[in-house]
């Protein structure tokens, strides 16, 4: 459900969107995706919903037709510039390769496309089968991997910053950034902002507008008063 908002958000926006890898539910749905999306500013929009999502809905696979809670993890990542420079040796890779799933055609259901690589020091694992070529599937994962290395980094230096200043800004499981709500009412809520929409079917066709304005605005005011603190401690 969240991929398929997300998709129709972009689409309204004009982003290109790319499905990198998709591995589906052990029963139902989807386990994890991955997608790339391209447009102006589709980063500095998007990196808003980095966080937990709870979804509340009568479940269609209870037959008894009890309430169920659940909850997906969303991350957000910047697509990894060619020449910013990420020191990653051969020796620490662990690269494997499976039979793409799905409906691929005979080439891709019979060929060992897809690519699964291992980063041993920090056990980081990224995938790519989109591409039927084996070659592209593996410079597709190596970027994202790239990505994923420095977001790693840059978590570390803010966890430094955090300690020095006392706060613990890290969004845990559990702690969700947004929840939906089908039952008993209709009712979508960011936790963050207080941002509120009654209407859920429009939400999860795409309507996150809202949501991403407030928190960014949000975020911006915070960035602007930290400043003028830290500004009144420099000035005798």
């Amino acid at each position: 459900m969240l991929l398929r908002m997300y998709t129709r958000y972009c689409e309204n926006q004009n982003y290109k969107v790319e499905l990198l890898d998709l591995l589906p539910g052990d029963e139902a749905g989807i386990k994890s995706a991955t997608f790339q999306v391209s447009g102006p500013n589709a980063y500095g929009y998007l990196r808003s919903e980095k966080g937990v999502h709870r979804l509340v809905r009568i479940s269609p696979f209870d037959t008894a037709g009890r309430r169920h809670t659940s909850f997906a993890s969303v991350d957000v990542l910047p697509v990894v510039d060619e020449e910013v420079a990420v020191d990653i040796k051969t020796e620490d890779l662990k690269i494997d390769t499976y039979r793409s799933g799905g409906a691929g055609g005979q080439h891709v259901n019979k060929t060992d496309s897809a690519v699964r690589i291992t980063h041993l020091p920090t056990s980081i694992v990224v995938a790519c089968q989109n591409e039927r070529s084996q070659i592209y599937n593996r410079a597709a994962a190596m970027k994202l991997l790239k990505a994923k290395l420095i977001d790693l980094e840059l978590r570390k230096k803010e966890e430094e910053l955090s300690a020095i200043r006392g706060e613990q800004k890290e969004i845990a499981w559990g702690s969700q950034i947004r929840s939906y709500v089908f039952h008993p009412y209709n009712l979508v809520k960011d936790h963050r902002t207080g941002v509120e929409k009654g209407n859920v079917h429009a939400v999860m066709d795409g309507d996150i507008g809202e949501f991403i304005a407030a928190y960014l605005k949000d975020k911006a005011g915070t960035t602007q008063r930290n400043n003028g603190k830290m500004s009144k401690r420099i000035v005798p």
